[in-house]
């Protein structure tokens, strides 16, 4: 795959692209990745110390890994081999280590650059562990998708993660007034136009470098606007995959916001998650979830309004069934939470597993038969309409299990009420002898 500043591989006198001539020559001219690249960064560290381990870089496209990967083999001496994990199979792997030991043995070391790395399968993910191990290469593989989940622990133990972010705004015009020196000429836009530019690549460098090259080949009498620039070039589509990591992201997002009380930022995770090709239907689904989660008994319309809404956008489907959905979200972000209910439940799961099968006390199971009743069954059952506040206070859990306190309703909202009704209750089941 073409990296952000790879060569084409054409004669010096073919046309190059603008991402070409702008390859950065050493590592101090890479563009943003402060964090990694900087002198008491993990790079700066390893090279200032000349001890360079395996890596894996981890980040989205067009943040320079490749980039990287290439100057750190320059910075090293090192031969630079690059595969990638979509086009390479065992019998290429082969080759690639036994020329690496062919090189060792002349006293040379080789990096190599795996694009792609989580593509390749466990096993041959493990392929890899014996060359690293003898320094036969030294390992630098680029990905897309989260490590933890797609890579080997094995593989993982043996390289540093290192994550490459999507460039900033300040990185962006950096970009952007080199590849203008570059042109020798300013591009025709105006401030709000270039800003635009700028958002439409959303962090890509190379996506950046590829539009800049576009509207530099354009004729025009005067700069553009916004909306003239919009008219010209395609919104780049935002980064998002239903099935991969960003899906599980933004969820966590929406339902940290709602959780949060924070409307604005619950309905902006639920835009992303809509322009991103999200079914609705799933996130009605967990927009439910966080009224049964969250909300609980402190609003009890909550979940009723969320279901509406669900059956709302099963009428009217998208988009104006979306609006539904907007209109749910916005309600429980705004109203009283408790997850008293959701803690509760919990304790009872743990409780059961803790117990077994420890049978009900004899006095609340019916006696259908003359054995059972001689065996207790129903014995001294209280009937509780008959008793005094129509409560009895029995006990209901197994003989020998200590009455536990799993329902703890908070004071917001209706549980305020419901409080007080535990309250009450309780004071009666100790004047009764049930607790």
């Amino acid at each position: 795959m073409a990296d952000l500043f790879e060569t084409a591989g054409a004669g010096s006198a073919a046309p190059r692209p603008l991402a070409d001539r702008l390859r950065p020559q050493t590592l101090t001219e890479v563009i943003g990745q402060e964090q990694v690249l900087g002198p008491d960064a993990p790079l700066g560290v390893m090279l200032a110390s000349g001890s360079l381990s395996s890596l894996i870089l981890w980040g989205p496209p067009g943040v320079g890994k490749t980039t990287i990967a290439r100057l750190l083999a320059d910075e090293t001496e090192m031969d630079f081999i690059q595969i990638s994990a979509i086009f390479t199979g065992v019998a290429d792997l082969k080759k690639v280590f036994e020329t690496a030991r062919q090189r060792r043995r002349a006293g040379m070391g080789t990096l190599l650059f795996v694009d792609e790395i989580h593509r390749f399968n466990k096993a041959q993910q493990d392929g890899f562990l014996p060359h690293m191990e003898d320094g036969t290469i030294l390992l630098v593989g680029a990905t897309t998708e989260n490590p933890s989940f797609e890579l080997n622990a094995a593989l993982l133990s043996r390289a540093q993660v290192l994550v490459l972010e999507r460039l900033g705004g300040n990185d962006m015009e950096r970009l952007l007034e080199r590849a203008e020196t570059e042109l020798s000429r300013e591009l025709p836009l105006t401030a709000d136009a270039r800003d635009a530019l700028r958002e439409m690549a959303d962090g890509d460098g190379r996506a950046l470098l590829n539009l800049v090259e576009q509207v530099a080949a354009w004729t025009v009498t005067a700069p553009l606007d916004r909306e003239a620039l919009s008219s010209r070039l395609m919104q780049r589509a935002a980064k998002y995959d239903k099935s991969g990591e960003e899906h599980y992201n933004l969820i966590s997002a929406l339902h940290k916001s709602v959780r949060g009380s924070d409307p604005d930022a619950a309905l902006y995770w639920l835009a992303r998650m809509l322009a991103g090709g999200e079914d609705p239907r799933f996130l009605a689904r967990r927009i439910t979830r966080m009224a049964v989660e969250d909300i609980g008994l402190a609003d009890p319309q909550a979940q009723g309004i969320c279901l509406e809404a669900w059956q709302v956008y099963e009428r009217l489907g998208s988009p104006e069934g979306e609006l539904a959905l907007a209109q749910a979200l916005v309600y429980l972000a705004l109203a009283p939470k408790s997850n008293a209910t959701y803690v509760a439940y919990k304790g009872a799961m743990a409780l059961a597993k803790k117990t077994g099968s420890a049978m009900p006390p004899k006095h609340i199971l019916n006696a259908p038969t003359g054995m059972m009743k001689d065996q207790g069954y129903g014995a001294d059952y209280a009937y509780d309409h008959n008793a005094e506040d129509g409560f009895s206070g029995q006990n209901y859990f197994p003989d020998g299990v200590p009455r536990p306190d799993l329902y703890q309703p908070v004071e917001r909202g209706f549980e305020r009420d419901l409080k007080k009704r535990v309250e009450y209750f309780q004071k009666l089941r100790t004047k009764r002898g049930g607790a």
